[in-house]
């Protein structure tokens, strides 16, 4: 297949080619790697390739096979979910060569799901931010203005899927991390319900249950396959998500009905909503009455204030990210100083390493009155609508001035006053997508929209989803590094 056929397909298209005969998986793959060569030196998002022969080791074993998404090159953030005998580094200098011995729940689901796993992509430091530019291998450009960042965590992945690599990726999210990415580079990216995908088996949960496992895409339908495929419980999960009552590869094709959408203009943080952020906002608000919603301003209240909400999921990540460092640290023989570890990062360490076991409960305490605040919000509302971002996606450098000033409060406050809309939900539990519904007229950059509903209410989302990209088509916008330019 050549490249500038194969970046026409989204995930679910390539699936029906391999099922009919017309292109065997190994020709995917090739024109996968041909697309990493391509453009991978200019954006830096894949840090890894396997040989395409894993391809066939793959098919040979029956992984997937008659699977929807049987034969799609797929490509694994560097942190989150561990394949056996790779390396998952977690974008660290402190966890470099660290390989896996098994895989994990979630990589099981992936291969049995046919995707054929072709790497792994760029992730800040143990996923402590939200622009991708780790020192192990350098910043993650974004393939719409390469001085850009394409957000983070998931920025490698991000950017990898919008500039054609591959038409779906792994992602994770505790605080907006795959929606972020995703309206950073004009995708599509949902954060399905605590519980819906299991973290095992090595983990129960990550940073309390505010962490969550998914996929960023072009398409609704390939994320809808990729939920149907990855969702459900493992023994000894801690939490519970009632299973759909249909697959979302379906709900797409339900009409949503009439909702009651809330629309949020600003966040609780001190950044104000950028000009034109609220254009794109009230464009959308505009489009969803157009298609008969009941549309009105709402306000979103957490239930703490922005201090509190800060404070305590601070304390919940600083606290995590000890027992993770000093785990690492006695594994690999290496010191948690300036040499392993990013200047952020270790100003965390050492703040984390001061909250009490009184602090911690505290903090949790926090997480629930805001789960409780954010979860009254879906009696009024079926689902609420804000911003992704305040802003447009960021210049490359900009998280890191005056870094050096800041302890891990100070971190976790510039992260979140720069994405103040998507953390409440990880809080909360809900689930939450960001849709490319519209694009900066003035500059071309991609404007994500997000949309929350209540506990395990993805195929609401779905739905919407699914009529808004007919609405408001998004796949003709290809950024300025693709693939099929190439």
């Amino acid at each position: 297949m050549e490249l500038s056929e194969y970046v026409t397909y989204d995930a679910v298209g390539l699936a029906e080619l391999v099922a009919c005969g017309e292109v065997a998986g190994a020709e995917l793959q090739a024109a996968a790697l041909e697309a990493v060569a391509a453009v991978n030196p200019l954006i830096n998002a894949v840090v890894e390739t396997w040989p395409a022969e894993r391809a066939e080791e793959e098919k040979e074993e029956g992984a997937g096979e008659g699977a929807p998404l049987a034969g799609v090159p797929f490509l694994l953030k560097d942190l989150g979910v561990s394949m056996a005998g790779k390396r998952v580094e977690l974008g660290s200098r402190l966890a470099k060569g660290n390989v896996a011995s098994a895989d994990s729940y979630l990589m099981r689901r992936f291969r049995e799901s046919g995707l054929v796993t072709i790497g792994r992509t760029t992730t800040p430091e143990f996923a402590y931010g939200i622009t991708t530019e780790a020192v192990l291998y350098g910043p993650t450009r974004n393939p719409w203005d390469l001085d850009r960042s394409p957000g983070g965590s998931s920025g490698g992945s991000a950017a990898a899927v919008a500039a054609g690599i591959v038409p779906i990726a792994h992602g994770t999210d505790a605080a907006g991390s795959i929606r972020i990415p995703a309206a950073s580079t004009g995708l599509f990216g949902l954060k399905p319900t605590r519980g819906r995908v299991s973290m095992g088996p090595d983990v129960d949960e990550i940073f309390n249950g505010l962490a969550v496992q998914g996929g960023i895409s072009r398409t609704v339908r390939d994320s809808a396959a990729l939920l149907d495929r990855i969702q459900g419980p493992e023994s000894g999960d801690p939490y519970f998500a009632a299973p759909p009552d249909r697959p979302y590869s379906e709900e797409i094709t339900r009409a949503p009905g009439r909702l009651r959408v809330g629309v949020i203009a600003q966040g609780g943080g001190r950044r104000r909503t950028e000009g034109a952020v609220l254009d794109a906002l009230s464009r959308t608000a505009e489009l969803l009455a157009s298609l008969g919603h009941h549309v009105q301003e709402a306000t979103l209240d957490p239930g703490v204030s922005w201090e509190q909400f800060v404070g305590a999921n601070a304390q919940l990540w600083t606290a995590n990210l000890v027992p993770w460092l000093d785990a690492l640290a006695a594994a690999s023989g290496r010191p948690i100083d300036p040499s392993t570890v990013q200047t952020e990062v270790l100003a965390s360490y050492a703040w984390g390493r001061q909250v009490t076991g009184a602090d911690f409960v505290s903090a949790l305490g926090v997480r629930n009155t805001v789960a409780r605040s954010i979860g009254r919000h879906f009696d009024r509302y079926d689902v609420l609508l804000t911003p992704t971002l305040p802003e447009l996606p960021p210049r490359l450098g900009g998280y890191a001035e005056a870094v050096e000033e800041l302890d891990g409060l100070g971190w976790i406050d510039r992260l979140f006053d720069r994405s103040p809309f998507t953390a409440c939900f990880n809080v909360a539990g809900t689930p939450a997508m960001s849709v490319p519904l519209t694009a900066d007229p003035a500059t071309g950059l991609p404007i994500g929209m997000q949309f929350a509903a209540a506990y395990g209410r993805e195929d609401t989302l779905f739905r919407l989803a699914a009529q808004l990209e007919e609405a408001a088509p998004w796949s003709h916008r290809v950024p300025a590094v693709w693939a099929g330019s190439h």
